[in-house]
């Protein structure tokens, strides 16, 4: 009777064990080139100025690796210098060579989710309630001050301020945390995050433009609900929308919205794949995928990469995506 009841033992351990146990080296990796002693994630491909994304993106890392004092400080710092007491959400930008490194008061929902999702993640791996009370806080933040009715969809506004323009609305379809969303949902029983759920799919399946028939980065919903490349920024497919698939694909592998971006990829060689379109006029960048894009390249085609490397010629980003892929893998 001793062996079957070990067997059992060792399979309930390795489902609580981290995915991230046997990639202890790639996390490592990371926080020694973009994890400051402060706290605080820094981009290397933007100034070294830190922002919600990135310390929402460590912070999912940290509780994967079972990393209870780096994720402590990762939120100890967003809490205590990016936390807007007006709202209860998060200044999405620190600039730490500016006289005020906080100076734009907006949010990112993207950033704000995403550390709700890790404070969940803490609560459920550490068992302190803190966390999941502070993720709490922030969901219904978000609930109050980011979430509307527009054009008969619900949706989540990239931040508070300018992104609604009464004639039409501002969306970044790469904001569409889905599995951090459906988190929410289990959690709270709130019927608005399987409506952002269900709409975001609804929106993403009408989001493509061009001949890629892929959604840009940035895309405006006009009242009347027809969906157009936004006009403040390029029409492109390019380093914002790449997490689109990603998010999906941690959602539900099997999703029919994969279809467009394995056509897409599809198209090229791994390593010949443009990294962005302009869907108006169909140009290719000049330049290829690499990094962290073949990352989430590789993740879409149901080429599953491994344990990553974080290597010099990896910036924060990417090196952030391909950290965030071998958690979607798992």
């Amino acid at each position: 009777m001793r062996k079957p009841a070990c067997a059992a033992l060792l399979v309930m351990m390795s489902v609580l064990v981290s995915p991230f146990s046997h990639a202890g080296q790639a996390w490592e990796q990371y926080k020694a080139r973009f994890f400051m002693p402060d706290g605080r994630i820094v981009d290397t491909g933007n100034g070294n100025v830190s922002h919600t994304e990135g310390q929402g993106f460590a912070m999912l890392m940290a509780v994967a690796s079972d990393d209870k004092v780096t994720f402590d400080k990762l939120w100890q710092w967003t809490d205590s210098t990016l936390k807007n007491k007006d709202n209860g959400l998060f200044y999405w930008r620190y600039n730490p060579v500016e006289a005020n490194p906080v100076a734009d008061k907006n949010n990112a929902s993207d950033g704000d989710v995403l550390i709700a999702w890790a404070l969940l993640k803490a609560d459920a791996r550490w068992h302190d309630k803190r966390y999941s009370t502070a993720s709490d806080s922030i969901t219904k933040a978000l609930i109050a001050h980011n979430v509307i009715r527009y054009a008969g969809y619900r949706v989540m506004l990239p931040g508070v301020q300018g992104f609604n323009l009464n004639s039409e609305v501002v969306l970044n379809p790469s904001y569409f945390v889905f599995p951090a969303w459906q988190a929410f949902a289990d959690r709270s029983h709130l019927q608005v995050w399987r409506e952002l759920i269900q709409d975001g799919q609804r929106l993403l399946g009408k989001m493509g433009s061009g001949k890629a028939n892929l959604p840009t980065d940035w895309v405006s919903l006009e009242a009347g609900g027809k969906l157009v490349p936004a006009k403040a920024w390029a029409p492109r497919m390019s380093y914002d929308a790449i997490r689109i698939p990603l998010y999906i694909a941690w959602f539900d592998k099997q999703s029919s919205l994969l279809t467009p971006w394995r056509s897409w990829f599809g198209q090229f060689s791994r390593e010949q794949t443009p990294a962005w379109v302009n869907v108006t006029t169909n140009e290719y960048a000049p330049y290829m995928m690499e990094g962290g894009l073949l990352a989430v390249r590789d993740l879409t085609m149901g080429q599953a990469s491994g344990e990553p490397e974080i290597t010099t010629k990896d910036d924060y980003y990417s090196a952030s995506l391909k950290m965030l892929v071998w958690l979607a893998e798992q």
